[in-house]
């Protein structure tokens, strides 16, 4: 059986979305899974213009359909002051009637992030993109310490999910641990949508 994991994430300097492609490719190592990557779109005030419905470039827009049709999710969003960005909030903010229906409950997910900073924040926003799936009655997965470049790496990479440092300018490449560590987080999510998949499901 084939499982298909969404990858949902919001970028605005392409950090988080690199993250996303090297999460996407640790999904598609695991046999018989397979990656559908998407973005939310931006937000803005009433007094900005609107974003055109397709984005310019990246991913297509995320519909509520991609949630419903997942076997698992990786949901990604740059640090804002320690917390998920508002674009990646406003659409979660949105999934009501997905909550009340169960739509994502007995499903993996795993969070991922990307930071200015060494310390911008980057745990405390993978917990605040971890709450929401909770509620959705998801199980969170993060990543061990079995996986030795958590133990090594010098840049990001935390227990809660795969996380990068971006630098102040945006300007820091991921560096082998981060890549490696976001690649493994990857193959978690699919291995563990795999085994459900094929298991009974649950109650």
């Amino acid at each position: 059986m084939s499982v298909e994991l969404l990858v949902l994430y919001y970028s605005r300097t392409g950090s988080t979305a690199q993250l996303a492609r090297l999460i996407a490719r640790g999904i598609e190592e695991v046999p018989g899974a397979q990656a559908r990557i998407r973005q939310v779109p931006p937000v803005a005030a009433v007094t900005v213009t609107a974003a055109p419905p397709e984005p310019d470039a990246g991913a297509p827009y995320v519909e509520l359909a991609d949630l419903k049709a997942c076997h698992g999710l990786a949901l990604g969003s740059p640090t804002r002051f320690g917390n998920m960005a508002a674009a990646l909030k406003f659409f979660l903010d949105g999934t009501g009637a997905e909550w009340a229906s169960g739509a994502l409950a007995g499903k993996p997910a795993v969070v991922f992030t990307s930071a200015a900073s060494m310390h911008g924040g980057q745990e405390s926003t993978l917990l605040s993109m971890a709450l929401p799936l909770w509620h959705h009655g998801m199980m969170v997965l993060g990543l061990p310490f079995t996986e030795s470049a958590l133990s090594a790496t010098r840049t990001g990479g935390t227990p809660y999910g795969a996380s990068h440092w971006a630098g102040s300018r945006g300007d820091q490449p991921i560096s082998e641990h981060e890549h490696t560590l976001a690649r493994a987080l990857g193959r978690r999510l699919a291995q563990t949508a795999v085994a459900l998949a094929a298991a009974e499901p649950l109650s």
